[in-house]
């Protein structure tokens, strides 16, 4: 997200969400930890249509190949089916289904996908923001979390800065 907490700008802008090859490397390690990995819609059709491109196959191919390879869930009520290896959809009962892998003890991400990172934050189920922060304003966007219905309180547990200016802030979820 910007400094000023949004998570993209006007018209889905992202492209001042500029990464270099340390956040590439701290991405390979994230998806080593093999969670399942959790998206809306938009943001699974972003991810989709970039990781099997030849171009990501080409010029992130190790960051592709994990991606491609993840288990993922994708929470769309729009979308009928999912093409991405190793995808399958949940449409319905979203907080209900999350809550069933969280007792098979599973770990899961949600990578970008506001609206479902906001939806589960309002029914306390994260239990661990791991948040980068670019260093970049915006003057408009969409804000992270927007529509939380609740105080959220969180512990910081780490921080972790890149040499592009980029922290990634670590919370613990306190109940």
């Amino acid at each position: 997200m910007t400094l000023n907490g949004f998570f993209e700008g006007l018209h889905k802008d992202t492209t001042w969400h500029v990464h270099g090859a340390e956040e590439d490397n701290f991405a390979i390690e994230m998806l080593n930890q093999k969670d399942i990995l959790l998206f809306g819609r938009i943001t699974y059709e972003l991810m989709v249509n970039y990781w099997t491109s030849e171009f990501a196959l080409e010029n992130d191919s190790k960051i592709a190949e994990e991606m491609n390879n993840a288990e993922k869930i994708v929470f769309s009520r729009t979308l009928e089916n999912v093409h991405w290896k190793n995808t399958r959809l949940i449409k319905e009962n979203v907080v209900e289904e999350v809550r069933k892998i969280k007792q098979s003890e599973r770990n899961m991400s949600i990578l970008g996908s506001g609206e479902i990172g906001t939806l589960f934050a309002n029914y306390d189920m994260i239990d661990e923001f791991q948040i980068m922060v670019d260093p970049v304003l915006l003057g408009n966007g969409v804000p992270i979390f927007s529509g939380l219905n609740h105080k959220v309180n969180l512990k910081l547990k780490e921080t972790r800065t890149f040499k592009s200016g980029t922290v990634l802030q670590c919370y613990e979820h306190q109940v």
